[in-house]
């Protein structure tokens, strides 16, 4: 499959736009007074692995869109 030079770089923002995003989003949950009570909370838990999920997402999306890229300026 080929990519063209604009759907590279969508997904290339796609990655670069998860990586600000979402750690963000952990430091305003870790701040919040529901993610810790003895020890992390199922609320905290589950955000977290949100995040993981969307980090790696997004940098596998990325990486793929670096790649298209390339191969196009590789023609």
């Amino acid at each position: 499959m080929k990519l063209s030079r604009p759907m590279s770089l969508f997904l290339v923002a796609f990655g670069v736009w998860s990586w600000v995003i979402w750690p963000t989003f952990l430091k305003n949950i870790w701040k919040d007074p529901r993610s810790f009570g003895d020890g992390p909370t199922a609320f905290f838990t589950v955000h977290l692995v949100l995040v993981i999920a969307s980090l790696v997402f997004g940098t596998v999306i990325g990486v793929l869109g670096v790649r298209g890229y390339l191969a196009t300026r590789r023609r």
